[in-house]
């Protein structure tokens, strides 16, 4: 159980507050700073092992890639609403992968 807890708030830290505003602004338009958001992200779970951190990147590359995509079209479009439901889903998909692998790794 405490795992868990630990992985919200890593993940919290790492995709908030290691997230500087070039890696925000640049992730859904760049692949570059996509993979150096998703680099500097995955280092603080590197606690749970180097096989958690390296799944721990690849997936949220996945993720962030796609979503990254649909914030953007959503609030070019000032469908505030669907911007932040898309938020909320990477979010549930990011702590969800984490649980499962917890359960494997």
């Amino acid at each position: 159980m405490i795992n868990i807890f630990i992985i919200i708030w890593m993940h919290f830290v790492a995709d908030f507050l290691l997230q500087n505003d070039k890696m925000g602004l640049n992730k859904s338009i760049s692949i570059k700073w996509l993979g150096i958001h998703c680099i500097v992200y995955s280092i603080p779970f590197l606690y749970f092992g180097i096989n958690f951190a390296l799944i721990t990147c690849g997936s949220h590359f996945i993720v962030d890639y796609i979503t990254s995509k649909v914030t953007t079209y959503f609030w070019k479009r000032e469908e505030r609403h669907w911007f932040f439901v898309t938020i909320g889903f990477d979010q549930t998909i990011h702590l969800s992968i984490f649980l499962i692998m917890l359960n494997y790794l």
